[in-house]
């Protein structure tokens, strides 16, 4: 499996490609995964607490089909306030310190399932066939 991203110029600031190319593989479709769920402790009201933990609980379950968050070719990211912004940035740069970024979409939303919720992030993954 082949992956290319372009990078842009602008959109590495914000920590997302504006194109990526792939060659051969499988693709994996990945439900919304918040950060709720794993945590060690309660992480009511804690935004990159659950931001770090969705990481988290994406890659297990990428796991699952031999793949890796680096197998990330575009996420759509909603987060529950726009100023949650640039610490969810912050973030996905610590997740791709290569750079090599997914496409993105960032989206605010009125509300989560759970009311304690403050990020989710869907996204298709591409691995190895």
């Amino acid at each position: 499996m082949e992956k290319r991203c372009f990078p842009g110029t602008w959109q590495q600031d914000r920590a997302f490609s504006p194109l990526v190319e792939t060659r051969g593989g499988r693709t994996l479709w990945v439900a919304g995964h918040g950060g709720l769920h794993g945590a060690e402790h309660p992480l009511d009201g804690d935004f990159e607490g659950q931001a770090r933990q969705a990481f988290r609980n994406l890659a297990t379950t990428l796991e699952q089909a031999g793949g890796t968050l680096d197998d990330i070719v575009t996420m759509t990211v909603f987060i529950a306030d726009a100023r949650y912004g640039d610490a969810f940035i912050a973030i996905r740069k610590e997740v791709y310190p290569s750079g090599r970024f997914p496409a993105s979409a960032l989206i605010t939303v009125a509300g989560f399932a759970r009311p304690s919720m403050l990020v989710e992030i869907q996204c298709v993954a591409m691995v190895p066939e």
